[in-house]
């Protein structure tokens, strides 16, 4: 049980470093909401996984050519307009420590999340393979490697957030700016990677 655990742990953690549009988000809000913005959009990251993990378990095993392109298409084009509209944002922001923002966090990494073609497509072709083989020996295999799989994740983004959290009262707003701006480039070329893909 211990070895599911930490196997579930080592193969998240290879996915959680990787950056894109949840580690950014991350970056944000914590900037805003302190260290516990990482966790709780680790929330709403693990409540799309839980929704991806029932369907596999129910046998929906969807994963097949067709099915990537359209993820791609989908989630790609809604990258490139989420980094769009963060770049012109990012014109006449004001950073404000103390404001807060409207937006939840748990929300971000639900959105982030569903956005996100790399996430879509490790669920429906890695992560869907090691589920199903811990089904094969029972259902708490498969629980135990998703348990590890969320605590590398909110190893992760805590580190993040916590780190994030430590400059938001030093922030310019011209530093403010600045990282808007690279986080909507960032996302912008994210998006067209994926999309562009489907014409090579």
């Amino acid at each position: 049980m211990i070895e599911l655990l930490a196997f579930g742990f080592v193969i998240g953690l290879t996915g959680a470093v990787v950056p894109g549009p949840m580690l950014f988000a991350t970056v944000a809000a914590s900037l805003r909401k302190g260290w516990i913005a990482g966790p709780q959009i680790v929330f709403g990251h693990a409540l799309v996984e839980i929704v991806i993990c029932t369907i596999i378990v129910l046998g929906f095993s969807i994963a097949n050519d067709i099915t990537f392109q359209i993820v791609s298409l989908v989630g790609g084009g809604a990258l490139i307009m989420f980094g769009v509209a963060t770049i012109n944002s990012s014109r006449n922001a004001a950073f404000d420590a103390a404001g807060g923002d409207a937006s939840s966090p748990v929300i971000a990494g639900i959105l982030t999340s569903v956005s996100n073609p790399y996430f879509l497509i490790w669920w429906l072709t890695i992560g869907n393979t090691l589920v199903m083989d811990g089904l094969k020996i029972g259902i708490s295999a498969a629980v135990l490697f998703v348990v590890g799989h969320w605590i590398a994740d909110i190893t992760w983004y805590t580190v993040v957030s916590i780190s994030s959290s430590r400059g938001r009262n030093i922030m310019s707003d011209r530093t403010y700016r600045r990282m808007l701006l690279s986080c909507g480039v960032f996302l912008v070329c994210f998006g067209a990677y994926y999309v562009g893909g489907l014409f090579v």
